[in-house]
This record gives C-alpha cells, sequence and structure tokens, in this order.
C-alpha cells in the first residue's frame, strides 16, 4: 500500500458483477490498441479467471501504424471497406494467438470485446 486511504467499495458504489468487471478490464486493454482508426480491447476468461488479453493492431515485431501510418486512412478508404490492405489484427485474433503462443487451453472460456 502506498499509505493512501482507499475506501471501501461501500464509499464508492456497487460492486460490479463479474461481467461489467471484465468488461471494464478490455476497455482499459484497449487503450493498448496501436490502430489509428478503432481502440478495441479482448479477454478470454474461464471460472472467472483472466486467460489472456489482446488488443487490434500490427501482429508482434511489425511496425505499428501509430508509427508509420494508415495505408487505408492515406487511401482515404471507408469504414468497412478493403479490410486487405489493413496490416493490423483484430483484438479478438489476438488473444486467441495470445492464449496459443502461452499455452492456454481456451475451451470453455468467454470472450469479453469492447467495439468503439
Amino acid at each position: 500500500m502506498t499509505g493512501k486511504n482507499v475506501p471501501s467499495h461501500n464509499v464508492l458504489g456497487t460492486r460490479p458483477d463479474w461481467d461489467t468487471y471484465f468488461l471494464d478490464i478490455v476497455e482499459l486493454v484497449s487503450r493498448r490498441s496501436t490502430c489509428l482508426r478503432r481502440a478495441v480491447g479482448a479477454g478470454l476468461v474461464r471460472d472467472r479467471r483472466i486467460l489472456a488479453t489482446g488488443y487490434n493492431g500490427a501482429p508482434s515485431k511489425l511496425e505499428h501504424c501509430l508509427d508509420i501510418g494508415c495505408l487505408r486512412e492515406q487511401l482515404n478508404v471507408p469504414s468497412g471497406e478493403r479490410h486487405e490492405l489493413c496490416r493490423g489484427l483484430h483484438a479478438e485474433q489476438n488473444v486467441i494467438i495470445q492464449a496459443a503462443l502461452h499455452g492456454v487451453i481456451t475451451k470453455g472460456s468467454t470472450l469479453y470485446c469492447t467495439n468503439h
């Protein structure tokens, strides 16, 4: 603890249900997005435990759109069109990739995802 006074949840308001709790967490995950057009976060949860998280953006070890720009944006491509020009992964893809990379079994899990 930092010595700060931390109020109990009763002072702050009602305690969130589990779905709200995990949706709030993936909202925070979405802030890691490297996409210039949309910030999306995802999380896989089983038995109230977070298995993996992911966000949308360029795959690991590739340059981020934040750094080099977005081809779809440069070409004024409307939202929902010409996805083949996008270098990014969806947050849902990324969270499954992260689970697989770390040997996490996803069977029976729930996917929580934002959509902004």
